[in-house]
């Protein structure tokens, strides 16, 4: 029996992962890339030794900075991460990778240097956002689902786009959709007016746990590159700046509006796995809904 815990950021499916764990006498896989990496653990929400009451985890904080992940090879990594274990509860919010995960992903095609150089000159001289709504115009899905600044990932849609002349979304959609055999399935999906408060909750504890100190830390030690570089969620806002108020409703804006494409992914993707509200429902209801005595 594997056990998949799927929801957007600040959805409570960590916390949930663990019980399922501890009620199965399972493990809990990481199935999101950027928990993986090594130094990010406060900004990206690894859970610390006090959230894992003692079930074991794996996966968390072990791929070093320069890291430079992809869906497919990172799926294969969890893969064996799945494959170690016995009775494994994999926890992800990332919907691409899971498809990685799940082997559902088409093999892309190679896109020319020439292609990928030039639309990197667009993006620096028009700027990320500008071609976040070029891609908007020709593939609504796929930019709906990257945010407006995630520069690796739009300049990555448009050049597959100038390559194939087709939509990106269509190159990602994968051979296989919906749940893989012997999966059972559960999002954590809290009620979308509360949202926004388990956010600005979320960041107030990252902040509380030292999450600038994090930050501060990465830089001293060399590594404002790879941070560039991987783009994780929240970090660009206090790189920009450390200490202002201004950065902390940037990093809730901009964390609010991934969750919210999270939520819809998940919706669209898998309309008939069931939900668990962690604000209303039980954890007996989660269990019930799993299949478990």
């Amino acid at each position: 029996m594997r056990i998949a815990i799927l929801g957007p950021t600040a959805s409570g499916k960590s916390s949930l992962a663990v019980e399922v764990a501890r009620h199965i006498g399972g493990t809990v896989v990481n199935g999101d890339p950027f928990q993986a990496i090594q130094g990010l653990a406060i900004g990206t929400g690894q859970p610390s030794e006090e959230e894992r009451q003692g079930v074991p985890h794996l996966g968390y904080g072990v791929l070093p900075l320069s890291a430079r992940l992809n869906p497919a090879g990172f799926g294969l990594q969890v893969q064996a991460w799945l494959a170690s274990v016995e009775r494994p509860v994999l926890v992800t919010g990332s919907g691409l990778y899971l498809r990685g995960i799940w082997g559902q992903l088409t093999e892309l095609p190679d896109v020319p240097l020439a292609i990928v150089e030039r639309v990197r000159r667009w993006s620096a001289e028009l700027g990320v956002p500008r071609l976040h709504r070029l891609l908007a115009c020709i593939d609504p899905q796929r930019a709906a689902e990257l945010h407006p600044n995630d520069a690796a990932r739009v300049t990555r849609a448009l050049a597959l786009h100038r390559a194939t002349g087709l939509k990106p979304s269509k190159l990602l959609t994968g051979v296989g959709c919906g749940v893989p055999e012997g999966w059972r399935v559960l999002m954590a999906m809290p009620e979308r007016g509360l949202r926004r408060l388990r956010v600005e909750a979320r960041v107030a504890e990252q902040l509380k746990a030292g999450w600038r100190m994090e930050v501060a830390s990465l830089l001293a030690a060399g590594h404002r590159g790879n941070l560039d570089a991987l783009r994780p969620l929240g970090y660009a806002q206090l790189l920009a700046d450390e200490e202002s108020g201004a950065a902390v409703e940037r990093t809730v804006q901009a964390t609010q509006a991934y969750a919210k494409r999270q939520a819809t992914w998940f919706r669209n993707q898998f309309p008939g796995v069931p939900h668990w509200n962690p604000d209303t429902e039980s954890l007996v209801t989660a269990f019930e809904k799993l299949g478990l005595s």
